[in-house]
């Protein structure tokens, strides 16, 4: 996952992974069938980990918490110590250029599924009254997504958490009460 994360689906060797992995290329092989399988798992697996704070910021109660908890995970996750710089499904498009299928249209297919999903719940807030009925979930959802992507590449070129946190409390700033 890392690997994909560090250096995009086109740019990362079988050798690359195979060394990550400290396995043989047959044992990738049998084990995941091709690299484009490796990734489709590598993506779910960024789904499941490191991304995972989009599906508990989704369940918070109001539209400004599913907000501030999109753009501040999205903060920590593109600064960790641990892992690249960045998002994967951007650093993934950034550095291989979108295509119409394969895994590198996985990558945009993943980031229109967040899209809808953050939709979806500023939809909810609008019906429960959170936001005003004049408040447009598409637009929201559109702000808060594509603010995390730039963060993303402010990430990748060294920014840091407290700077994008910053970033952060200025858009929150705009967030319709």
């Amino acid at each position: 996952m890392k690997v994909f994360w560090r250096q995009g689906y086109d740019r990362t060797s079988v050798s690359d992974l195979t060394s990550a992995m400290g396995i043989e290329r047959p044992t990738l092989y049998s084990t995941f069938g091709s690299k484009e399988e490796l990734f489709a798992a590598a993506l779910v697996r960024y789904e499941q980990g490191p991304s995972s704070y989009l599906e508990a910021a989704l369940n918070l109660p109001t539209s400004r918490e599913v907000a501030e908890a999109l753009l501040r995970g999205a903060a920590r996750l593109h600064t960790e110590a641990h892992g690249p710089a960045g998002c994967l499904t951007v650093q993934g498009a950034v550095v291989g250029g979108e295509a119409a299928g394969g895994p590198i249209g996985r990558l945009a297919v993943a980031r229109n599924d967040a899209e809808s999903r953050v939709r979806a719940r500023m939809e909810r807030a609008v019906e429960e009254g959170d936001l005003k009925d004049d408040a447009d979930p598409k637009s929201l959802a559109a702000f808060i997504r594509t603010f995390t992507y730039g963060m993303s590449v402010r990430a990748a070129s060294g920014a840091s958490r407290e700077e994008l946190d910053a970033i952060v409390d200025q858009a929150l700033r705009s967030w319709p009460s």
